[in-house]
């Protein structure tokens, strides 16, 4: 009998998620071990007590699991995860904080395939408009949208953590079109050139209202993951995976369960694909939206 399968999951936060815990067992993981309040100087140590007491065939049934719930800090840990293999004592890694990595994917290839679908484009050169766009969520969808080619602008309550976040989020690649920071005040004058709209905000508030949604003239596609009501989208269906959207023109809106079925298919598959390959793999939002925009053509 082979050894079993171990995944170590370190996350920064008080406590490990119940959910990713379900989702890497039900992806096939034997065991799923949690490490909590975990600092950046303390991951080295964990990964290499986990890479040298198996042996490299050992190390072939373990992994690393990145939680928490901030994007930046999961990617200075998975720099750090890579930095701290020894081969051929080696082991794949998934970073998926707060799931915003997977919801992020799940949303933005969802909101391109009905760009796709229903209006013959893509996101290429397109105005997105991030509501709720400084936490973990609408960060990471405004780096997907930025890299396939949008134009972005992060909406929070304060204009100067917005900019702070739109600055980092520049990091994650050389071809972005554009990242910038604006605060939640501007959306009546933003909101009318949008060709996306992407809700992240806190659950069971809506940031755009009715009279925003009559004069986005531009409006092709919204999205939202608040699964509370109200709807963080006002006439959003929260189980449309693309509807007509009640008072606009001719926008098509993606709620919260679509989008959940599509990140859930995600996470699934990339806890999978962690579990079945022999090599080590390190698996991000970039990943990530590359299984979801196979999910959402299936």
């Amino acid at each position: 009998m082979g050894k079993p399968y171990i995944l170590h999951m370190i996350t920064p936060a008080k406590n490990l998620s119940p959910f990713d815990v379900n989702m890497a067992l039900d992806a096939g993981w034997d065991n799923a071990i949690g490490y909590t309040n975990v600092e950046k100087d303390e991951v080295q140590a964990l990964v290499q007590d986990a890479i040298f007491s198996r042996g490299p065939s050992g190390a072939k049934r373990s992994g690393l699991f990145l939680g928490g719930r901030d994007m930046h800090m999961a990617m200075d840990m998975m720099e750090i995860v890579q930095e701290s293999m020894v081969p051929p004592f080696q082991v794949s890694c998934f970073a998926d904080p707060s799931g915003a990595f997977t919801t992020a994917a799940g949303m933005v290839a969802s909101v391109e395939h009905a760009l796709n679908e229903k209006h013959d484009t893509d996101l290429k050169d397109k105005t997105v408009i991030v509501m709720g766009g400084t936490g973990p969520v609408g960060s990471t969808a405004a780096v997907l949208a930025a890299k396939a080619g949008a134009e972005v602008s992060i909406l929070g309550r304060k204009k100067d953590k917005s900019q702070r976040v739109a600055a980092m989020c520049t990091e994650y690649g050389a071809d972005l079109t554009g990242i910038k920071g604006e605060a939640n005040d501007m959306i009546d004058g933003i909101v009318q050139m949008a060709d996306v709209v992407l809700a992240c905000a806190a659950a069971g508030v809506q940031v755009i209202n009715e009279d925003h949604i009559k004069s986005a003239d531009n409006l092709k596609v919204a999205a939202d993951v608040n699964a509370v009501p109200p709807s963080g989208i006002y006439g959003l269906d929260l189980m449309g995976a693309c509807e007509p959207i009640k008072g606009s023109k001719n926008a098509f809106g993606i709620g919260a369960l679509a989008i959940g079925n599509v990140k859930y298919q995600t996470q699934h598959r990339m806890l999978q694909e962690m579990h079945d390959r022999d090599e080590p793999i390190y698996l991000h939002f970039e990943r990530a939206f590359e299984i979801a925009r196979e999910v959402v053509k299936e």
